[in-house]
């Protein structure tokens, strides 16, 4: 009986062996969509036998988040171009998640009529857990970086965050010091509590004093009810205390005596108020200069500084810019409904060679900007700020990698010979090569 099996069984053309043997998931379907075959790795991928799935309408087998949205096939059959590497995720027989990389092609008949799609999928699985396990070890929070100077700081915030103490985060403008408060309060004993942030530089003394302490009814002309400050809104939780250096003398005395008793009067009250906050401040200003001139109350300086985090500016951690860029552009994604496929390699090395003074929040603007501008496919340095690309003379698309080269090297000539005031002699030893090769590259970049 089993040799009559064997023997009734039917051969598989080389085509269907090859199939059969490979490790990615294939399958096909007609012009109703309805699957037409369905090879051995679709079925341990979906978890579907392939005798269910035949005659199916693929969307009932092959569940996959881009199914309701933007099917690549559909959009293969409606353009007849392939698409390649496309991700998303399927649900399997078991209701599981599986991470894949989709292919898709148009089928044709002998005569070159389309009969049909084929798509090809990918089980992604181990390399998103390598990817998990790499971004473990890059990210806190809401925080990513590969950076050791960020790394060192990322090792002393989650002990910062289970202390009460007032923490003062130190960074120029751009840095992410918000997004630390606010990892802080993620991590900390008061993370159920309100997070409330306050930016003390863009308030009026008068005005700063009443959003902090709050007021009475009748404290001054026009309040007519009670109003909590921002130390009330915040109980229970931390109050961020942004630009911190801009503080008015007056107002670092009340500050000082809230951080040292922990108790505050709202403008015209009469009873104290417990502070049940912990505070957080930040600045971009050099605090301890502002000391030595008389600017910043010294007492006040050292009840702030009790933990002190400093963050590096992204010119010191250029590593993390394609993590970030790559954070950016996935966020954007998800609120935009596209999907923009990253990076070309030419705009990403215009990033890199950029020096960002305007530091995280200007690498994000820039990959917004380029974001809106790029349509579906990868962001490439013709939708990058003209800042980014020196003159704005940017090399047709698809001019290569030698023209972007060519950029970056005009780009780094040009900044040199800035900081040298015209001096080439200067600027080739700055650059690491002879005077005679920066004279050549002169002359061929113009």
């Amino acid at each position: 009986m089993a040799s009559k099996r064997a023997v009734s069984r039917p051969a598989l053309s080389p085509t269907e062996a090859i199939l059969e043997s490979i490790s990615d998931g294939v399958f096909t379907v007609d012009l109703e969509w309805r699957v037409t075959s369905f090879n051995r790795a679709a079925e341990v991928i979906t978890g579907t036998p392939r005798r269910e799935a035949l005659g199916r309408l693929c969307s009932e087998v092959f569940r996959c988040s881009m199914c309701e949205a933007e099917c690549a096939l559909r959009r293969t059959l409606r353009t007849g171009r392939p698409i390649i590497g496309r991700t998303g995720y399927i649900v399997d027989a078991t209701g599981q998640r599986v991470p894949i990389s989709v292919s898709t092609a148009v089928l044709r008949d002998a005569r070159g009529r389309i009969i049909g799609g084929a798509e090809t999928f990918r089980d992604l699985s181990e390399m998103e857990a390598l990817r998990q396990e790499l971004a473990g070890r890059a990210r806190v929070g809401d925080l990513v970086s590969r950076s050791p100077l960020m790394q060192r700081v990322f090792e002393v915030l989650p002990a910062i965050a289970a202390s009460s103490s007032t923490v003062l985060i130190l960074g120029e403008t751009g840095t992410g010091k918000e997004l630390i408060a606010r990892t802080l309060h993620a991590l900390g004993a008061r993370r159920e509590g309100p997070f409330v942030a306050v930016n003390c530089g863009a308030l009026p003394d008068t005005l700063l004093e009443s959003e902090l302490f709050g007021y009475k009814a009748g404290a001054f002309t026009g309040a007519t009810r009670d109003k909590p400050g921002r130390f009330a809104l915040a109980r229970g939780g931390t109050l961020f205390l942004d630009e911190i250096g801009e503080v008015s003398a007056a107002l670092q005395v009340r500050l000082l005596r809230v951080l040292q008793e922990r108790t505050y009067e709202p403008l015209g009250g009469t009873r104290s108020v417990e502070a049940d906050v912990r505070v957080v401040v930040a600045t971009n200003r050099d605090l301890a200069g502002q000391v030595r001139r008389g600017a910043f109350r010294e007492d006040l300086y050292y009840r702030v500084n009790v933990v002190r985090v400093e963050l590096p500016p992204l010119r010191l951690r250029k590593e993390d810019i394609p993590l970030l860029a790559e954070q950016f552009i996935a966020r954007f994604n998800r609120l935009q409904g596209r999907v923009v496929a990253g990076l070309t390699g030419q705009a990403l090395s215009l990033l890199m060679a950029h020096d960002w003074p305007g530091n995280v929040r200007e690498l994000e603007n820039a990959v917004e900007r380029a974001f809106i501008l790029c349509g579906d496919g990868p962001i490439d340095i013709g939708h990058l700020p003209e800042g980014l690309t020196g003159s704005g003379a940017l090399p047709p698309t698809g001019a290569g990698m030698r023209a972007a080269r060519e950029l970056l090297d005009a780009q780094v000539i040009r900044r040199a010979l800035e900081r040298h005031q015209g001096n080439r002699d200067a600027a080739a030893r700055e650059l690491g090569i002879h005077r005679s090769t920066l004279f050549r590259k002169l002359r061929r970049l113009g």
